[in-house]
């Protein structure tokens, strides 16, 4: 007798605290790793007002660039470009890149670690080495951000084979697999049973209303610091 095991559906949303618990983990672990290195390196941790106003300035850039790679990793591995979507929700304190189409655990995982890897590993060594401080706050900065990313990534790596999809919700995600995960208590993550999400996004980029009046702010801000 040979058991046939079929793939099943879970949708799962994100954990707002557990999120912001390991952003700050991450953030203080950064700032003692700097700490430290500019002691052994023997650098002098002087930071002038401009390196902050530089840095608040290029910080919203710097974030969306982030959904950039995301969307780059989707396409790379596998995914088209016409199904990729971005979406910014800043009352939630939420940019984001999805994609409308099933896609391959590899093609999730690539996408999940580009940012991490390449505007936040790797720019965080670049900036130790030179010096920069700038590169430096905006490394941690994005680092500090990607703790759902590291969550999924995380889960997704001890799961056999999936097909995943994401919904309009930007903290929903679904995937298809024949692992059980009934009774799987997955860390930053709440399973919801019934299917009240839906899927119907068509524009490229949405911005919240709330969101327009933030970045409305936010460049004001940037323009006041010059002044």
């Amino acid at each position: 007798m040979i058991l046939i095991i079929k793939e099943k559906k879970y949708i799962y949303e994100m954990k707002s605290l557990p999120l912001n618990i390991i952003s700050i983990i991450i953030f203080i672990i950064l700032v003692v790793i700097t700490y430290l290195l500019y002691i052994i390196l023997n650098y002098k941790f002087n930071i002038n007002s401009l390196d902050y106003q530089i840095t608040f300035i290029l910080l919203m850039p710097y974030f969306i660039f982030h959904e950039i790679l995301h969307s780059i990793g989707y396409v790379i591995n596998g995914a088209n470009f016409k199904n990729i979507t971005y979406g910014m929700h800043l009352e939630k304190g939420i940019l984001c890149c999805s994609c409308k189409q099933s896609i391959k655990k590899r093609t999730i995982l690539w996408s999940l670690i580009y940012p991490l890897l390449f505007i936040g590993i790797i720019t965080y060594i670049i900036g130790i080495i030179l010096n920069n401080k700038i590169l430096i706050f905006l490394s941690i900065a994005n680092i500090t951000g990607c703790s759902g990313d590291i969550i999924m990534f995380y889960h997704f790596l001890k799961i056999k084979k999936l097909q995943f999809f994401e919904y309009d919700n930007p903290m929903a995600f679904g995937i298809m697999t024949k692992d059980n995960l009934d009774n799987k208590e997955l860390f930053g993550l709440k399973q919801i049973k019934n299917e009240k999400i839906v899927q119907t996004i068509n524009k490229k980029i949405t911005i919240s209303k709330k969101s327009i009046i933030y970045l409305i702010i936010y460049f004001i801000l940037c323009l006041l610091i010059f002044i």
